[in-house]
């Protein structure tokens, strides 16, 4: 069981995205939004996938990629501070990102398909992460953060996505 972290082993910013996940174990939140996710994916008519809901703002299959994309970064900076790597590590430019990632060429299914694989590599990784090397405190763009603190932000981060595409993208 992974429980939640010291807030103050974390920027402020992810508060919000720990206050989103309902469960009290990292795994269990983990594996119900693998599941969800995927199922939520699949769910998107196609008729939506390319769809923004402003001229400024990223279509659904963009927002899926950054869910995607942030995981690996993010479970990246996990892995490097529960090896005690202290390696200050830089941040990275989501807005970049989102429209270089090949998203108008890429399917529902392919994007749920690369969902599952990235959490259940995130799942794995965090399996067997002692509580020293979760609560190991490096930096990741200029913020003292845990392995501990970036799972659960993965976690909030999934559900705060794909909640704003159903707001925003879906009614």
């Amino acid at each position: 069981m992974i429980l939640r972290p010291a807030l103050e082993d974390s920027p402020v910013y992810y508060h919000y995205y720990f206050s989103i996940v309902k469960e009290e174990d990292l795994f269990k939140a983990l594996n119900n939004l693998l599941s969800s996710t995927v199922s939520f994916i699949r769910s998107i008519p196609p008729e939506k996938e390319n769809y923004k809901y402003a001229d400024d703002k990223w279509t659904v299959k963009q927002v899926l990629s950054h869910i995607i994309d942030t995981e690996r970064i993010f479970i990246y900076r996990a892995l490097r501070f529960s090896r005690k790597d202290a390696t200050a590590l830089p941040g990275y430019d989501e807005n970049t990102y989102a429209p270089n990632a090949n998203c108008e060429h890429r399917t529902l299914a392919e994007m749920a398909y690369e969902f599952e694989l990235v959490r259940r590599s995130t799942i794995s990784l965090f399996q067997y992460m002692t509580d020293e090397m979760l609560d190991f405190k490096g930096t990741a763009n200029k913020a003292t953060v845990t392995p501990r603190s970036i799972g659960w932000m993965i976690a909030g981060h999934n559900v705060h996505h794909c909640r704003i595409i159903g707001e925003r993208y879906l009614y």
